[in-house]
């Protein structure tokens, strides 16, 4: 375990073993259909690379990275787009990838420009959900796991760029982010 990590709250092999379990759900539900994976970057990408190889339909994948926070810590409530999608997604079913969901308001923008878009349908998976923290009432279609309202990194969640390399989520001590 790394030395500025509290606890774990989630093992690899947990976390392997709920994303086999969340591609089951999700096959299950577009049923053969082909789908758009959109990850939002940076922190879905290792839940989206682990998630993608078990999805038995047609897969396309892009990237989105997008923000309402800016330079600070508090959400701006505006939507700030950093990469946009390059694929066509008119008239697809679009599956959007989360890392974790707090204050939902970023989700709630994408999902809203998305579907501006003209999008066939819109899931979502999140790894992680922070019920806690919400603010907009946004609800994911498939959720890995929901988690107290810590500070968590590991499996693609980072501090300052850091431990998004951990193969297991694990809470952060405290005296790493407030020094």
């Amino acid at each position: 375990m790394n030395e500025n990590v509290e606890r774990i709250l989630f093992t690899e092999e947990q976390l392997k073993y709920r994303v086999r379990e969340m591609a089951e759900e999700i096959n299950n539900y577009y049923n053969g259909e082909a789908v758009t994976v959109i990850s939002v970057l940076k922190g879905s990408v290792v839940f989206a690379v682990d998630l993608i190889k078990q999805l038995n339909m047609p897969v396309s994948l892009d990237f989105i990275c997008a923000s309402s926070y800016g330079s600070g810590t508090i959400s701006s409530g505006k939507l700030i787009i950093k990469k946009d999608v390059e694929l066509e997604i008119e008239g697809q079913n679009i599956l959007l990838l989360e890392d974790i969901i707090d204050t939902g308001e970023t989700l709630h923008e994408i999902i809203k420009m998305l579907k501006g878009r003209g999008t066939k349908s819109i899931a979502t998976a999140m790894m992680f959900n922070k019920p806690a923290r919400r603010k907009k009432a946004v609800q994911a279609d498939f959720i890995g796991f929901d988690i107290p309202d810590e500070f968590v990194v590991g499996y693609g969640l980072d501090y300052d760029e850091q431990y998004r390399n951990l193969p297991y989520l694990g809470v952060l001590k405290r005296s790493v982010y407030e020094e």
